[in-house]
This record gives C-alpha cells, sequence and structure tokens, in this order.
C-alpha cells in the first residue's frame, strides 16, 4: 500500500481527488468516453468517420447558438446535431456514393453558421470564453446539472447500439444481406446515424465540437488493430477511450504546476490535447503490434 500511495503521490496532485469540478469532470467525461467507443465502432465499420467528423463541426453551430440565447451548449450541440444528421439522411447519406456529398454539404452550411454565430457571441453578448469553450471544451466546465442530462442522452445512444446490434452488425456487413433477411436497412441506418448525432454532440461537451471525432473514431479504429471480433473492438474501444479521458482530465489538472504562474495566476493545457494526444498515442502502439504480429506470422509461415 505504501508504494500504491506514493506512486499516486508522484502522478497526481494535492487535491485532486477532493476537487469537486474533478469529480464531475471523470463522472461525465467517462461516461461519455465509454459511449462514444461504443457508437464509434459502428460509425467506422460503417464507414461513417467523415459523417462523424462533420457532424462534429456541425454540432457547434448549436453550441455558439446557445451562447447567444444564454442555454448551455449540451443543447444546442444535441439538437444541431440530430436535425443536420436527419437533413444528411434525407440527402443521400444512407448511399455510400452520395454520404460524402450529403455531409459536406451540410457541413459547409453549418460552419458557416457556426462562424456567424461565433461573431456574434465575442461582440453581441458579455459572454467571455465562448469561442474557446465550443470548440475545444473541457470536462472541468461541466455543470453539476448537467450530468443528468449527459447521462440521459448517453443512455440513449447506447441503447439504439444495444437495442439494434445485429440488425446494425449485419447492415454493417452487407446491406444487401440485411434487406434479404428483412431488415429495415433505411431504418436502421438512421437509428444509427441519431446515436452518433447524440454521441457526437455528448463528446463536443468533452473536448470540443472540432476534436469530438477523437473520441468517436480514434477508439475504434485502434480497437480494430486489436482485434476483428466486433463485441471486442466495442470493448475494447470503450475501455481506450474511458483510459484516455481519465488520463487527459489527469493530465491537465497536472498541468496547473508544470509551468510558473503568470500575472499571479496558474494556466493548465487543455483536456482535449491530452485526450486527442494519447488517442494517437493508443493507435500507434495498436498498430506497431499488428505490423509486430503480422511479420511474426510471416516468420513462422516461411
Amino acid at each position: 500500500m505504501t508504494v500504491v500511495g506514493g506512486v499516486l503521490r508522484a502522478i497526481v496532485e494535492p487535491g485532486f481527488f477532493s476537487n469537486s469540478p474533478a469529480h464531475v469532470a471523470l463522472l461525465a467525461g467517462g461516461v461519455v468516453a465509454v459511449v462514444c467507443g461504443i457508437v464509434g465502432s459502428f460509425a467506422v465499420m460503417r464507414g461513417q468517420s467523415y459523417a462523424a467528423h462533420g457532424l462534429g463541426d456541425i454540432s457547434a453551430t448549436g453550441g455558439a447558438g446557445s451562447f447567444l440565447i444564454g442555454i448551455s451548449p449540451i443543447w444546442g450541440f444535441a439538437g444541431t446535431s440530430v436535425v443536420a444528421a436527419g437533413i444528411m439522411d434525407l440527402i443521400g447519406v444512407q448511399r455510400a456514393r452520395g454520404r460524402d456529398l450529403a455531409t459536406g454539404i451540410v457541413r459547409g452550411a453549418g460552419l458557416g453558421l457556426a462562424a456567424l454565430f461565433l461573431y456574434w457571441d465575442t461582440t453581441r453578448t458579455s459572454t467571455t470564453g465562448a469561442p474557446i469553450t465550443i470548440l475545444f471544451g473541457s470536462p472541468f466546465t461541466i455543470d453539476s446539472s448537467l450530468v443528468g442530462v449527459i447521462a440521459l442522452f448517453s443512455l440513449v445512444a447506447g441503447g439504439i447500439v444495444v437495442l439494434l446490434y445485429r440488425p446494425l452488425l449485419l447492415s454493417s456487413v452487407s446491406a444487401d444481406l440485411a434487406y434479404a433477411r428483412g431488415i429495415r436497412v433505411r431504418a436502421v441506418g438512421v437509428a444509427a446515424l441519431a446515436a452518433l448525432a447524440l454521441a457526437v454532440s455528448l463528446s463536443a461537451m468533452t473536448i470540443g465540437a472540432i476534436l469530438s471525432t477523437a473520441l468517436l473514431v480514434g477508439p475504434a479504429a485502434t480497437a480494430l488493430r486489436l482485434t476483428s471480433r466486433p463485441g471486442l473492438m466495442m470493448t475494447w474501444s470503450a475501455l481506450i477511450s474511458l483510459a484516455a479521458t481519465w488520463l487527459g482530465i489527469l493530465l491537465a489538472y497536472d498541468s496547473y504546476d508544470w509551468l510558473p504562474a503568470r500575472d499571479g495566476a496558474r494556466h493548465g493545457w487543455p483536456v482535449s490535447f491530452f485526450v486527442v494526444a494519447l488517442v494517437l498515442i493508443f493507435f500507434l502502439l495498436a498498430r506497431a503490434r499488428r505490423v509486430q504480429r503480422g511479420r511474426a506470422a510471416c516468420s513462422a509461415a516461411s
């Protein structure tokens, strides 16, 4: 126990486990990370990584608009993402050839509105730091009253994937085969896109709109290099996402003491930077492991 205590004191700054914002960040960030890992697995399997990226950018529109009317950004993130997902489906996201076109059209329109709303946020309101909050986020700024809302959205997004697991899996592998077996491929696709939109809005709350894809695509892509079994891939993806998020929160908290104080105050590094960096490191390690195993298999065969 003494050794464990010494290790914890070496890597955890004093007050971390008694800090209320840190508690909320760990709770909300952990829930979001697990959901993003699960939903992101199907986004990768279904080839919707670009759609996830587009929804993340579009969610900035709703987040910026929320600041203008004085409500929590999560409502804007979620509302805009779900509406955008519906529009993308209407103009062809269910078809492989129309997917990028639909995403690009909606994404371009959304980013234009986001730029306008962010401009108004900084020039017409007394809100400070709106662009940073919307674009890069921070779980430390999440109000404890929003934990219930985050849990509800997470339950809906995760519930869609759990309830439609087999139809989603089959339609992801072969839409024609799923249709032949009586699965309503279009309805399943719309439900999957709705789950993706909710997951994107949750991720935007923790690491910002423009980096939200990191928690959706990164862990899932890493898990895909560790296993080819869908269920195990989802588990690995959720664990990797959770590890990156919790370690990112811890490192962001510790970073307040890394540099000398300026103007009488200390400034830490953003959580989003650490999360994205950790996801990249995990991905590179998984890729290196896969390459090593491939070389070992080739050597054994020869």
